[in-house]
């Protein structure tokens, strides 16, 4: 669905902290005198004389070859038009977000205040030294083609306006496979293009590259058909003006095989679509409005297959499916430009990797059972991780086929696993488990409804569609917060205050009644528990009043889980409870466990933990590779009563769970260092395996190690999530910020569906 963002949540976001969005961190040690005189002065003379010997040396000594310039005049911002450069720094710090974490590739953003095109080139040129590739963005046409072309002619690193070919290289991945679909060949298909500016024309370019016959490909702007009749046209426009009699967008469309929208929405009628012809192909892609809803037209016509630029109906055409594994490629093998053969390199892999079984982890991010190449599934989804390798590795051959490529990979497994690991660095976790709530959003009762860090929180989860809160607290205090703060948009969340008198209540009671009974509580205090919203939340989610409970952004931890204990108990099999915490670090999601409930696990409840963690990391569709932690190394000190639980644990679980990927006791170091590991201790099972789950020897290791990394900044902490209980049931951490409640809600609504 399409994200409602507020305007005061998005200014917020971009100046709270550290105003922006990037920074700079050094790559190497800087923490001594001796390390800042290698850095800086006077070792830093020994590269510098190297490069003005050879300057091709500079890709060996600097960050020039993993650093991509993204370069604006803002002259054409989005849908906002020529607001200037400085009010472009926003959208270039964006898109240096996602060639970080799409791509592991640093970016600096240069926003340059200068309107004239050869200017502008001269200042590209002046500074493209620094850079390894350079990406223009929102500049307007037709300058941009100008300027592009400049620069390609006159510069030996790769550049790309991506607003053209973004969306040129993603819709023709989508027309190659939507021809497929429904047997048609390109060179017979009859396209009507709506929109021609620089996305439009660089698209119907690319088209033809692959197959589309010129006479076959007619372009309508605001004025109409494009016709050698007209004398109106630029450059650009002339290239793509037809001898033919049409002079609307309706009399085109008539027995036309596709439709591509780069323009303004709305503008196509379905009374259009019905005149094209059998099997019709239509890429709306004008956003956030497509050119016709993606609803109306599939009324229209059974036969359609439809792409929208929205990632809320399938088929989405989204740029970042290729432009950051396009300058990544491009970047490894040293390319001195993006050309034609790479630019269909990578549409011709994005639509093969759309015919590949899907791996189950996207599956379940989009609430698919079984997502397969057909009509509804013509270009693979952004958040597949195939699409670095895939990608990526088509371009850098075609780059070195087509002869650019100064660097020529030598070893393509290795180049494969280079990639792979740069995956790593971007957390897609939260985004992914984002994507699944939405799929199906879940009942989750707040305990904390009356608090306001809860409600800027639910109304986050409601505007993005992640789960179906409801509220528990004090009715006006709740009304007060919404009104006072502007949250309009959840006052028709259900609420409920557990201290007025309600029917739900006394159901509630007896339910508590019974479990307890005959632990010694009476049908009074029962009544009396249920006035204590974490009851009152408790009782309802385990009756099935709801789905998901969470609370403790301010009461302590031991209050919130008693109530969990007493209603909803362990899963069968399951003797105790145990707590996880997700941290959320440049590796990957790592999960600790026990960092909250068991103090001081004897044998047999390290091994339940290690189960209970393991079947949780397997719910999200993640491998589980289980450390089991000490501080010695595989029975080294076996005297200590720890380290004899840890490997005593560890035998059992080889014995009884040989497919389980675990082993130790062993030091985290070792753990986290597979090189180290494998010189030191070759026969263990975690011996090449990226370790993601780590078991503590007590409680008090586990919340110390999780406490310090989140103190750090070097992780960001999500939990603790419960282990073992019956119900989807969460505790947040005291003084939760929104953004952590937000994070919980989406990971108590997928607990919810998975169950």
């Amino acid at each position: 669905m399409a994200t409602k963002i507020s305007k005061k949540v998005s200014l917020e976001y971009h100046a709270q902290g550290r105003p922006g969005k990037i920074e700079v961190v050094p790559t190497k040690p800087s923490n001594s005198q001796r390390d800042l005189s290698i850095a800086y002065s006077p070792g830093v003379a020994d590269p510098c004389l190297e490069i003005a010997r050879d300057k091709e040396n500079v890709y060996k000594y600097t960050a020039k070859g993993n650093l991509v310039a993204v370069i604006s005049n803002g002259t054409a911002v989005l849908g906002l038009g020529d607001i200037g450069p400085e009010a472009s720094k926003p959208v270039m710090e964006g898109k240096g977000v996602l060639f970080k974490i799409f791509a592991d590739i640093d970016v600096f953003d240069i926003e340059i205040d200068e309107k004239d095109p050869a200017k502008f080139v001269e200042h590209v040129k002046a500074i493209a030294p620094t850079f390894g590739g350079i990406n223009l963005e929102d500049i307007k046409a037709p300058e941009s083609f100008y300027i592009e072309e400049r620069l390609k002619a006159e510069l030996d690193i790769p550049v790309m306006h991506d607003d053209q070919h973004g969306t040129a290289i993603i819709a023709s991945a989508a027309l190659l496979n939507a021809t497929e679909c429904v047997g048609k060949s390109l060179d017979k298909i009859k396209v009507v293009f709506n929109g021609a500016g620089a996305s439009a024309t660089a698209t119907a370019k690319l088209f033809m590259s692959l197959g589309v016959q010129e006479e076959n490909l007619l372009m309508a702007d605001s004025k109409g058909i494009i016709t050698t009749r007209r004398e109106d046209l630029n450059e650009e426009k002339r290239f793509f003006a037809r001898k033919t009699e049409h002079n609307t967008l309706s009399d085109a469309l008539q027995h036309a095989d596709v439709f591509v929208g780069l323009s303004v929405g709305g503008i196509l009628t379905p009374k259009m679509v019905r005149s094209m012809a059998q099997d019709p192909i239509v890429f709306a892609l004008a956003n956030p409005t497509p050119e016709i809803n993606y609803n109306e037209a599939k009324n229209a016509r059974k036969d359609i297959i439809i792409a929208t630029g929205r990632s809320d109906h399938p088929n989405q055409v989204n740029n970042v499916l290729g432009f950051p594994f396009i300058f990544r490629g491009a970047l490894d093998v040293r390319s001195t430009k993006i050309n034609e053969e790479m630019k269909i390199a990578a549409a011709r892999a994005i639509a093969e990797l759309a015919k590949e079984p899907v791996p189950e982890i996207v599956n379940l991010a989009y609430n698919e059972s079984n997502l397969q190449f057909g009509r509804d599934y013509i270009i693979p989804k952004p958040f597949d991780p195939r699409l670095i390798v895939k990608v990526a590795m088509a371009v850098a051959k075609a780059a070195m086929d087509s002869g650019v490529a100064k660097e020529p990979i030598r070893n393509w497994d290795a180049y494969k696993e280079q990639l792979l690991n740069r995956l790593g660095r971007d957390d897609k976790f939260i985004r992914l488990a984002q994507e699944k709530a939405t799929k199906n959003p879940q009942r989750v009762v707040l305990a904390e409804g009356d608090e306001l860090k809860t409600l800027k929180a639910a109304q986050i989860v409601v505007d993005e569609g992640l789960a179906q809160p409801i509220l528990l607290g004090r009715r006006e205090k709740i009304s007060r917060l919404i009104e006072e703060n502007g949250l309009e948009d959840i006052s028709h969340l259900p609420v409920i205050d557990p201290h007025e008198p309600n029917e739900r209540a006394e159901a509630y009671a007896q339910l508590l009644f019974k479990k307890r009974q005959r632990k010694g509580m009476t049908l009074y205090e029962a009544r009396k528990y249920m006035r204590d919203r974490n009851y009152f939340g408790v009782a309802m989610t385990e009756i099935g009043d709801a789905d998901a409970f969470i609370s403790g952004t301010t009461r302590r931890y031991s209050e919130v889980i008693k109530p969990i204990f007493k209603i909803m108990g362990t899963r069968p099999g399951v003797d105790r409870i145990a707590g996880m915490y997700i941290m959320l670090t440049k590796r990957g999601p790592m999960f600790f466990a026990d960092t909250t409930v068991i103090k001081e696990p004897t044998v047999d409840e390290v091994v339940q933990i290690t189960r209970l963690l393991a079947d949780n990391i397997r719910r999200i569709n993640l491998v589980p590779r289980i450390a089991l932690l000490g501080y010695s190394n595989f029975g080294s000190n076996q005297s200590d009563k720890l380290s004899e639980t840890m490997s005593k644990a560890t035998e059992i679980l080889h014995r009884e769970n040989p497919d389980l990927i675990v082993d130790g006791e062993v030091q985290a170091n070792f753990a986290l260092d597979r090189e180290l590991l494998k010189e030191n201790f070759p026969f263990s099972t975690l011996v090449d395996q990226k370790v993601n789950a780590f078991v503590f020897p007590n409680l008090a290791a586990g919340n110390i190690a999780y406490k310090m990394l989140q103190s750090f900044e070097a992780a960001e902490a999500l939990g603790p999530v419960l282990l073992g209980v019956n119900r989807p049931a969460h505790i947040l951490q005291m003084g939760a910020s929104v953004r952590e409640i937000v994070n919980m809600i989406t990971l108590a609504s997928v607990d919810a569906q998975t169950r």
